[in-house]
């Protein structure tokens, strides 16, 4: 299960739910253990794409702007841990599967990392949800923090290789209908005995 206190991963999850995307919520109450006893940090979602590609998710939450004496735009720092974790689960999962970073992005101001049509709201807030590949997050990372052992990418680099989820998930940015029944189709089955 997402952690449901963390309104970032709770968005996240109604963007997929809405827009009828495959996924697997991670429990994060407990690293998982390796079978040489190490232990990894859970990622937070799976989610199945159109094309074959798995992506293993990693929310990041970050206000847009953040800073209170100042607005900086395109926050996109990570603990150094975070990268090698879902580079590992890469590797168990197997080839299909692609480490993802996902940065939600709530919307404060006037300015917006993605056009309004393809923001997100949510419980009264507004969400711009954008993707990188940990492939290229990893290339382009550089230390911002020894203290704290994070990371981030360079900010024109990061808008050049960030990419709507909606386009990367290859998916129709209109939400399903809630609550729409499952088509069924008649099968004849077996007789009916008479009554």
């Amino acid at each position: 299960m997402a952690n449901r206190d963390n309104h970032y991963e709770a968005a996240f999850e109604e963007f997929l739910r809405s827009r009828g995307v495959p996924y697997v919520a991670v429990d994060e109450a407990r690293r998982s253990l390796l079978s040489d006893g190490r232990s990894i940090k859970s990622l937070d979602f799976i989610v199945a794409a159109p094309g074959g590609a798995t992506w293993l998710v990693d929310v990041k939450g970050r206000r847009f702007p953040s800073g209170d004496a100042t607005c900086q735009y395109w926050k996109n720092w990570s603990p150094q841990e975070d990268i090698e974790s879902l580079g590992q689960w890469e590797e168990l999962f197997g080839e299909n599967f692609r480490g993802l970073f996902v940065f939600g992005y709530h919307v404060l101001g006037d300015r917006s990392p993605l056009s309004l049509d393809q923001c997100f709201e949510f419980r009264g807030r507004l969400y711009a949800f954008v993707a990188v590949r940990l492939d290229d997050y990893a290339v382009w990372s550089r230390p911002i923090s020894n203290r704290w052992d994070t990371v981030a990418m360079p900010t024109a680099v990061f808008r050049r290789l960030a990419q709507p989820v909606d386009e990367l998930l290859r998916i129709d940015p209109t939400p399903s209908p809630r609550n729409a029944a499952p088509v069924r189709k008649e099968s004849p089955g077996p007789p009916r005995p008479p009554d």
